[in-house]
């Protein structure tokens, strides 16, 4: 299940109320971006591309978090029922499909990290998975931008970026240029 274009704004809306930050517009334009590209893809949905795109940090509506956000996110989406939009704020953080990938705190308990770790395992990626993670490594909250742009502001404020998490998105953008048969950038109009 995936709620409405409607809903997931309202939910987004109410999340940056009840933590307001840079992260919503990273989530608004990691939504827009990834309409832009399902658009020129035949079988990926823009609509549920926009949505997935809105919820992939909803985690973030509890405070300023790190691995917990997804956690939360996970969590949250699938008491509503939206399993769906859970399941890519699982995944949005782990392009290589393990937890290790996560760059930042792990701020939440063995037990949880364990849950994530036996999710991610138990969880067959697909074409939305690959988009939000791609379109996540190319959002800033002021909009969105180059790939290598995004990925070294993320290693400035970090201190690092794995290099294999930066290969992975290098492929992904190479993987949706060839699905919708274009370059990346015309398709999200940004030079």
């Amino acid at each position: 299940m995936l709620p409405t274009i409607e809903v997931a704004v309202e939910e987004l809306r109410k999340a940056g109320e009840m933590n307001p930050g840079k992260w919503v517009g990273h989530s608004e334009n990691v939504a827009k971006a990834a309409k832009l590209i399902a658009y020129n893809c035949k079988d990926l949905n823009p609509d549920k591309a926009y949505i997935l795109g809105l919820l992939h940090d909803i985690g973030r509506r509890f405070g300023v978090s790190y691995l917990a956000h997804v956690y939360d996110g996970y969590h949250y989406l699938m008491d509503l029922g939206y399993d769906e939009a859970a399941k890519i704020a699982l995944t949005h953080s782990f392009n290589l499909s393990k937890i290790e990938d996560y760059i930042g705190e792990f701020d939440i308990s063995p037990e949880k990290q364990n849950e994530i770790r036996k999710l991610l395992s138990d969880t067959k990626q697909d074409d939305y998975d690959y988009l939000i993670q791609l379109c996540d490594a190319l959002a800033l909250p002021e909009g969105i931008v180059q790939l290598e742009q995004r990925m070294l502001d993320v290693k400035n404020r970090y201190g690092h970026y794995p290099q294999e998490k930066w290969d992975r998105n290098i492929y992904l953008k190479e993987y949706f240029e060839r699905k919708m048969g274009m370059k990346l950038y015309d398709a999200l109009l940004i030079k």
